[in-house]
């Protein structure tokens, strides 16, 4: 148990420090169509903890992928069964927490004690600063979540926490709203100016997402095969594109993914 503990805590400092790295994001064309394949992600692998990067966080660090706009965190984590994060500390962030598999048992400063499963949407706007924990209450499970932090808009605000739940026929074939600044179509309310839809696209079905001026794309493939404007993306691919032109996505193999439409 004393081992663990230490894991936990090591996690913990690692996570604190990586809003601290300052270098530039990785410039691109206007309307230019970015892959970034699942397997340059950054790793790291902690035995109770298997996690992939889609920007630079804690010890993996690439100047090229510093964030997207103020999207600066996608971690694609596979928590052990009984294993996970000791109480840390976080300010001025909104975390998102996508729960794919399993289970997150999560507690904070706040008095806040809940638990997220798959088709939930977890908020926490850290503020002016809090302490949380989170873990795999399953004794026989790994859980796979997408942990997602956004830079806000506003620093030093009240800490909150908000939980939502979205069924699968709310996104399947369709985008779903499940982030926004004003909690539209009840969406979980972050302090950015930006959105994020969640949706599951069958095999030969085709989503459409249609351009809006002055605004950028990423998107995050959560499970599945499809293609994005005749591209080939996978399980744990992304894709980005400033100047977002229309969105077109066609299924291949059933596939779950995030899409973020950014300031």
């Amino acid at each position: 148990m004393k081992a663990k503990e230490t894991r936990r805590t090591f996690m913990a400092a690692s996570t604190a420090t990586v809003v601290a790295a300052g270098a530039k994001e990785h410039k691109m064309k206007s309307n230019e169509l970015i892959i970034r394949k699942a397997d340059e992600r950054g790793v790291a692998e902690h035995g109770w903890l298997h996690s992939r990067f889609s920007f630079s966080f804690a010890c993996y660090f690439d100047p090229r992928h510093m964030g997207f706009r103020s999207l600066r965190v996608i971690n694609d984590d596979i928590i052990e069964p009984g294993e996970g994060f000791g109480t840390h500390p976080h300010e001025n962030m909104e975390i998102i927490s996508y729960v794919v598999e399993g289970a997150l048992e999560h507690k904070d400063s706040m008095g806040t004690g809940s638990v997220v499963r798959p088709n939930e949407v977890q908020r926490m706007s850290a503020g002016s600063g809090i302490t949380h924990s989170e873990f795999n209450p399953l004794d026989d499970t790994p859980m796979r979540l997408l942990q997602i932090w956004i830079k806000p808009d506003k620093t030093g605000v009240e800490p909150s926490y908000e939980q939502k739940t979205y069924l699968p026929e709310e996104k399947t074939n369709r985008l779903r709203l499940v982030a926004s600044p004003d909690g539209a179509d009840g969406s979980v309310t972050i302090h950015q100016n930006a959105k994020i839809f969640a949706t599951i696209i069958e095999p030969g079905k085709q989503l459409v997402k249609e351009a809006t001026p002055d605004r950028h794309a990423w998107v995050q493939v959560v499970n599945g095969k499809l293609t994005l404007n005749g591209q080939l993306l996978e399980t744990g691919d992304g894709a980005s594109m400033e100047h977002a032109e229309t969105l077109t996505f066609q299924g291949l193999e059933k596939a779950e993914l995030l899409i973020f439409e950014l300031a």
